[in-house]
């Protein structure tokens, strides 16, 4: 077996085209876009390489030229992040694949790890991004028989044992939750008519002919609830336009639903049509075809599952059954005509924040995927530490 960097067009697209063809017998894998994969890779498209680097490896069956890639991983490092909440200089590794060979996915971990301590670190996470963690992070171990959702790791179960076996240990977990839209029980529903017999208190559907001002209302409740909490950075007003153009094409008037306290933006419930029920009939392709093919299946209305992309309440309004409220005003959209949804799933939650984990359980969730967060320290001699639990008092 040869390892080898990815350095060229055709090798590039190998590395895209190796899942489609690994999972080729996996109806549950949906290929992510191909553009989406692209655009992480490249240098003017993700912003990650402001402050960092990243290259990829191929694994080759034998030392031939042509020979059968088996193998597949990127590698990274951030200036901005390497330090940052951690005990030893941290890089990270991901979009591992590899036929089911343990001494090839060393091969491939091993050329990982040797890239990083080239650049001064001592640890490597995986099987996560080079960017954000709300796509593309963690490595699945629960929830095979599920259909992967949009810009969420789907891998082969044998992959747990390749990193565990490796000596990846448990950075943190990440809960898939999941319930139907309707049937609420009684508890929530008296949690939430509390807040719909206060007047002071007001819901409303997003409206297509107004983002400016929900964009900005997004932008309030975001800046009040825990994302400063959680150290993040305020969000600027250009930064929430943006998350409202990306989001408009696929916006259903009918998902996103924000709460307001004597006319105050105060909570937000934000959920989007589960995109990859579409995408999977798109292999990948978003070009004038793959459009057509877009607009076709949704006008068909193949989507039946609602994803929930985001959850905010104030924190002054923070224990008052908004939360609940959000819930209800979703459920009720279900009584009305051709609502054609009949499934919940939420992005991940972090086994470090027991409040967000709590309020799932609050809403009737259960969990439904699991996906681990590993980190490897490369002297293991030293003493490993998992994410640190976040508190919000």
């Amino acid at each position: 077996m040869q390892i080898e960097e990815v350095t060229n067009l055709t090798q590039e697209k190998v590395f895209f085209d190796l899942p489609q063809k690994m999972y080729a017998k996996t109806p549950q894998w949906v290929r992510p876009m191909d553009n989406e994969i692209q655009g992480i890779f490249d240098k003017k498209a993700n912003p990650a390489f402001k402050s960092g680097e990243c290259t990829r490896f191929l694994l080759r069956k034998d030392s031939t030229p042509n020979s059968e890639i088996i193998g597949r991983v990127a590698v990274f490092v951030s200036e901005k992040t390497k330090n940052k909440n951690n005990d030893q200089p941290t890089g990270g590794m991901g979009f591992f694949e590899c036929i089911n060979d343990e001494k090839a996915a060393f091969m491939l971990f091993d050329a990982c790890k040797k890239w990083l301590i080239e650049r001064n670190c001592e640890a490597m996470d995986g099987n996560i991004n080079f960017g954000g963690r709300d796509k593309f992070w963690g490595l699945l171990v629960e929830g095979f028989e599920r259909e992967a959702n949009y810009q969420q790791n789907y891998n082969f179960p044998y992959y747990q044992q390749f990193f565990e076996n490796y000596g990846f240990q448990v950075y943190f977990n990440q809960y898939t939750y999941f319930r139907k839209v309707y049937g609420l029980s009684k508890v929530v529903h008296d949690k939430a008519n509390r807040i719909f017999e206060d007047k002071n208190y007001t819901f409303e559907n997003i409206s297509l002919k107004n983002l400016p001002k929900y964009a900005e209302d997004f932008r309030t409740i975001y800046n009040n609830s825990f994302a400063l909490a959680e150290g993040l950075n305020p969000m600027t007003k250009n930064e929430a336009d943006k998350i409202m153009k990306k989001m408009k094409p696929i916006i259903d008037e009918r998902l996103i639903t924000f709460g307001y306290h004597l006319g105050v933006p105060v909570a937000f419930g934000v959920f989007l049509p589960e995109l990859n029920q579409i995408f999977k009939y798109l292999n990948g392709k978003l070009d004038w075809i793959g459009k057509l093919k877009f607009v076709y299946y949704r006008f068909r209305k193949v989507c039946k599952r609602v994803l929930g992309v985001a959850f905010g309440v104030a924190k002054s309004h923070h224990g008052k059954g908004l939360d609940a409220a959000l819930s209800v005003c979703l459920e009720r959209e279900t009584q009305k005509p051709n609502f054609p949804y009949t499934d919940l799933e939420l992005n991940w939650i972090g086994d470090f924040n027991p409040p967000m984990i709590k309020l799932m359980q609050n809403l009737e969730f259960t969990i439904c995927k699991k996906h681990i967060t590993y980190r490897k320290l490369f002297d293991e001699n030293k003493v490993f530490v998992r994410h640190a639990i976040r508190s919000y008092s």
